[in-house]
């Protein structure tokens, strides 16, 4: 019973509260250049401690501007060679499942969006289809949706590898 009241409440850096993504207020909108930025601390999560390995982020997002779109994941690493994932990381919309097993395909020092001891990996996972404008749910499965990310906050915790963001890219012809 324990384990079970500790998966429902365990939530991404929101206190323990169930974020409610289907509030219009917590919908991710489409920016002017067709990107869409899913930061993992704005997402529903949904944390597994007996298996990590199916923990799940969810974002509802709003399209604006049908097409394809690059699918990029963005982490905080301290291994540039190995980011670490144990399983392929899963991101499923729709009727679209995209499995992919991160790398490193562009590495940056000193970026803000990870703390500082930490580098930024980007990893290409793949591409989606947007056939129309209209509202949509994401998903990403993975052990690496943590949702206690101390170790930004210097605390003796640590994780190699964090999962930050998610980005969708529209793709040129």
């Amino acid at each position: 019973m324990t384990v079970l009241i500790i998966m429902l409440v365990c939530s991404c850096n929101n206190q323990g509260n169930v974020k409610d993504i289907h509030n219009a207020e917590n919908r991710i909108l489409q920016q002017e250049d067709g990107s869409v930025l899913l930061k993992l601390v704005e997402a529903a999560c949904y944390c597994d401690v007996a298996n990590p390995s199916s923990n799940t982020a969810e974002w509802d997002i709003v399209i604006s501007k049908p097409g394809r779109y690059s699918v990029w994941l963005t982490s905080a690493t301290k291994d540039t060679m190995n980011l670490k994932y144990v399983n392929p990381v899963r991101i499923s919309f729709s009727d679209t499942l995209l499995e992919v097993k991160p790398v490193g395909d562009n590495i940056m020092q000193n970026s803000v969006d990870v703390p500082s001891s930490y580098f930024r990996a980007d990893s290409y996972l793949g591409s989606l289809l947007f056939s129309k404008p209209g509202e949509y749910n994401i998903q990403i499965i993975s052990e690496k949706v943590i949702t206690d990310y101390s170790v930004a906050n210097n605390t003796p915790q640590s994780y190699d590898t964090m999962l930050m963001s998610v980005q969708l890219t529209p793709m040129t012809l």
